[in-house]
């Protein structure tokens, strides 16, 4: 009678024993931070460069609505301004590198200077 008791006595304690043994999991969990994306570079704005453009106008006007069909540019989803005959301006502040005309960033300068689009005007005299 003594042999069933001492089994159960047994089975339990080692029962006990096995399941002490699993560590715990609940600390909390920190989700990876990332870091801030660094500045942009001065001669640039935050979509693209900062072009000197003879003329800025509304992508609807007439003139720039025709130049722009011309060119293949779909004039309805354009958000902006469109810059006319532009040039990049290298670092503000440097002489000789100065815009008489209308200083804008835009963002998109893939038409060699002929136009410029999504164009937002900027002040450089800070």
């Amino acid at each position: 009678m003594m042999l069933p008791r001492v089994a159960t006595v047994l089975a339990l304690s080692v029962f006990a024993a096995a399941s002490a043994v699993v560590p715990r999991t609940d600390h909390p969990v920190t989700p990876p931070t990332t870091p801030p994306p660094p500045p942009p570079p001065v001669n640039q704005c935050n979509v693209g460069s900062i072009q000197c453009c003879n003329s800025v106008q509304a992508a609807n006007a007439p003139g720039i609505a025709g130049l722009l069909a011309l060119l293949g540019v779909i004039v309805g989803p354009l958000t902006g301004q469109v810059g006319v005959t532009c040039s990049p301006l290298s670092v503000i502040g440097l002489p000789g590198n100065s815009c008489s005309a209308q200083p804008v960033c835009c963002t998109n300068n893939s038409f060699n200077g002929i136009i410029a689009l999504g164009c937002t005007p900027i002040n450089i005299n800070l």
